[in-house]
């Protein structure tokens, strides 16, 4: 286990934030002027929301120890890669998506360290040995995460054909890293996975799915674009579950932990999903009315 925590996952996680890396333009961060509104609430609802939401539920659950702390995890980790596939089929503003996502990445490097300590604290006890050195911690996900994002980046600036010959074939491979990573969880904790699932399955569908609602509550209060409101849901319900199983395995080295990211990992999907599916009946419906009249 040893070689797959700590050198496998890093590394597999390292390939996929930079194949993110690799669709980047120094244009995508622009969307943070030209788009303000939609850009502040989704970082809003990533780094105020959804960790509250998480605490909300683990209370309203009676979750506690290493489970509590996987959801706190989770709750914590920047959007997912996937999000902007997501973003792109359901008809969502892709070059928001690609922002928001990026962004929270790197800023993650931060508020990640903070809240898993003390949800360490406030789950595990005071007396728990197991804590994130915080500069240590910093250090560690900055290189695994935003390291990679930032080299991809600049190899598309300098070397663009050469960036899209990568990420046709490493988008790829980090669906299928991604894919693994998550089984590869669930089949180590295999016999405690059904009793794990009992109790935080309900858990981790209830925060994926309270906070694409609130974001939607959010969205459609504030008027965003109708486009924008589908990236921002994909945004806050689609997470970098790869980032996740990583802190808990790699940095905590506690498996248990990684059942709650592996769970909401395969839910997300599934909710992401329904979303599109639900963008594509209302624009086939709006285009039937249109015909229509």
């Amino acid at each position: 286990m040893n070689i797959l925590t700590q050198v496998f996952l890093p590394l597999a996680l390292a390939i996929i934030m930079f194949s993110m890396g690799l669709g980047l333009t120094t244009n995508d961060f622009k969307q943070v002027v030209l788009k303000p509104k939609a850009f502040a609430l989704g970082l809003f609802c990533q780094f105020i929301t959804l960790p509250l939401i998480a605490y909300a539920v683990v209370q309203f659950f009676g979750i506690t120890g290493e489970l509590a702390v996987g959801l706190m995890i989770i709750s914590v980790c920047p959007g997912g890669v996937t999000s902007n596939v997501y973003a792109k089929l359901s008809g969502g503003d892709v070059a928001l998506s690609i922002a928001l996502t990026a962004i929270t990445s790197l800023a993650s490097v931060i508020t990640i360290p903070l809240i898993i300590n003390w949800s360490l604290t406030q789950y595990m006890g005071a007396e728990s040995a197991t804590e994130l050195p915080i500069f240590k911690s910093i250090a560690g996900i900055f290189l695994i995460t935003s390291v990679p994002v930032l080299s991809g980046l600049l190899l598309n600036q300098k070397r663009p054909q050469l960036a899209a010959k990568l990420e046709g074939f490493l988008s790829k491979l980090a669906v299928f890293l991604f894919v693994l990573i998550v089984f590869a969880a669930i089949i180590k904790e295999r016999e405690n996975f059904l009793p794990y699932m009992q109790i935080s399955g309900s858990a981790t569908l209830l925060l994926n799915l309270l906070t694409m609602v609130t974001a939607l509550i959010f969205s459609l209060v504030l008027s965003v674009p109708k486009s924008q409101v589908k990236t921002i849901v994909l945004e806050c319900g689609i997470q970098n579950g790869t980032l996740a199983i990583m802190i808990a395995a790699t940095f905590l080295q506690n498996e248990a932990m990684t059942i709650p990211g592996a769970i909401y990992s395969l839910q997300m999907f599934v909710t992401g999903g329904v979303v599109i599916a639900i963008s594509k009946l209302s624009k086939k419906s709006n285009s039937t009315s249109l015909q229509a009249s």
